[in-house]
Formats: structure tokens, C-alpha cells, sequence
């Protein structure tokens, strides 16, 4: 597998800016053992010019990294009702994508009327060699196992697949170990990783669709009470993942952006099985 550091480590509360330069970032994960960044729109997306998205990508890679994913709007990670509108013209994320030399976008379903617009988009996306990916999400047409593997068989795209996040599964009180992978398999595209703890009275809260509000506290990666990331991996192993494992934890109230990317990488090199970092 492959080790991503997704610019959400460094990212502000509102999701719509990085609380540290990119080139910060990307000195991070070289220097932490990332193969790969994850790009969200705080850094740069459909709202950016198209010279500065390149330039951003030439800093990556003469870092000797890659992009491995691209969420080229705001309103995808904010998961709000526009967060759908950008499967209506994709165009603009599909320019972003190939301006960082990426195949992989993350875009949003919040009711059925967008599983014929993903299909669309899907088509779209293949004639430029790209792939769409939701994750698996709160409020969204992907909260449960059984229901997102409904949507994925109506939306039937070789392009459109899944990215699989236990934290997200957990909150939902979905099954997220090795079953859950078998059953997923098929539409795997990418991992996030992410890590909070249950608590009725925690300071953070989200609405489900299938269990009402749920209360929880951000915890780092390595902290136990939360995902058993033991278990994740050993689910990993058992289909045969080789992808994109990425770091996309909130850390801003946690920790700084230095001390998030170091831990976050060699607690998950210490239950995963990374490849090694070839130096540029």
C-alpha cells in the first residue's frame, strides 16, 4: 500500500483554507515517508487558475510525490446541499484532476435524483480517463454498507467506486472489518483514515440518516477507544488492497501539522504494510 497525507491535516475549521502554506505540506510528507497528497479544494480547486494548479503540481512532484485524489469544490467536504452540483457540469473538477495529473475525484450523493447525474458524470469523467469515488459518509446516499452497495450497482460505472472510511461506518454503527471489505471489493478506490470515540456527551456532533445525532470526540490515529485499526488493516490484507491509504483526520484542535503528519505515518506503518519511499 501507499501512504497519502491529505492537506486536511492542515486545514482551518471552515474547510475552506490551510492553516500553513502548501509547500509546507508538501516538505511534510517527504520528510515523513508519504508517497502521495491528497488535494482539497482549501488548497487548491475549481476556484484556482489553472497556471497555479500546475505550479502546485510541479512542487509535488519534484518533491517526488503524486496527487493521489482531488476534491475540487468546497461544497463536497462540507457535505451540505450543494455538495451534489458538481456531478450537473464536472467539467471544472475533471480540469482540476488533470491539472495535478490525477485520475481520481471525490464527489458527493445526497438523494437518488444524483445517481443519474453520477452516471453521467461517470461517462464524462471516462472519455478523460479519470475516476469518480464518494466516501463512505453521514447524510449521504453512502451511511450504510447494504444501501451504498444498492447505489453503486444502479450508478453500474467501471469509473465510479467507493472511498472506504471505518470512523464514518463506526458513526453510523456499521460493520467495518473484513466483511465489510469483502462486500465492497468490487468499487474499492481509495482508504481514508480518520479516528474519533463515541461519547453521549462529547463535544462534537453529527446528524445520521440511520441513527439520529450522534455525539463524539476527535482522537488521534493511534488512540485507542475509537477505530481498531488492527482490524482494518487485517481487512486490507485479507482482499489483497494495494492502493492509497490517506491520513484524513481533522487535526487542527488535536495538534499542528508537523506532529500529526510524523505520527500519523509511523503509527500506520506500524499496523500496515507500506511500501518503502523511493527518494527522488
Amino acid at each position: 500500500m501507499k501512504l497519502s497525507l491529505s492537506v486536511r491535516v492542515a486545514e482551518a475549521a471552515c474547510k475552506t483554507r490551510l492553516n500553513v502554506p502548501f509547500s509546507e505540506l508538501v516538505s511534510l510528507a517527504v520528510e515523513h515517508g508519504y508517497h502521495a497528497v491528497c488535494l482539497r479544494a482549501s488548497a487548491g480547486g475549481v476556484q484556482t487558475g489553472k497556471e497555479q494548479l500546475e505550479s502546485m503540481r510541479r512542487e509535488v512532484e519534484a518533491a517526488g510525490l503524486w496527487v493521489s485524489m482531488v476534491t475540487a469544490d468546497f461544497d463536497v467536504p462540507l457535505n451540505n446541499p450543494q455538495g451534489p452540483e458538481s456531478l450537473r457540469d464536472i467539467g471544472p473538477s475533471l480540469d482540476v484532476a488533470e491539472a495535478f495529473g490525477c485520475d481520481l475525484i471525490r464527489v458527493c450523493l445526497k438523494t437518488t435524483d444524483d445517481i443519474g447525474r453520477a452516471r453521467e458524470a461517470s461517462d464524462r469523467a471516462a472519455d478523460r480517463g479519470i475516476r469518480l469515488a464518494h466516501q463512505c459518509h453521514t447524510t449521504s446516499l453512502f451511511e450504510q454498507v447494504g444501501p451504498m452497495i444498492d447505489v453503486l450497482e444502479s450508478i453500474d460505472r467501471p469509473n465510479f467506486g467507493l472511498i472506504y472510511e471505518p470512523a464514518n461506518l463506526m458513526l453510523c454503527g456499521e460493520d467495518y472489518g473484513s466483511s465489510t471489505l469483502e462486500r465492497i471489493v468490487p468499487w474499492l478506490m481509495n482508504v481514508y483514515v480518520q479516528n474519533h470515540v463515541l461519547d453521549e456527551v462529547g463535544p462534537v456532533s453529527l446528524e445520521t440518516w440511520c441513527l439520529g445525532v450522534r455525539r463524539f470526540r476527535h482522537i488521534p490515529l493511534w488512540e485507542t477507544g475509537g477505530v481498531k485499526f488492527e482490524t482494518v488493516f487485517e481487512g486490507l490484507r485479507r482482499i489483497g488492497y494495494d492502493g492509497c491509504v490517506t491520513v484524513h483526520q481533522a487535526f487542527a484542535e488535536l495538534m499542528g501539522p508537523e506532529e500529526a503528519a510524523a505520527k500519523s505515518g509511523s503509527y500506520l506503518r506500524g499496523v500496515g504494510e507500506f511500501e518503502p519511499v523511493v527518494p527522488s
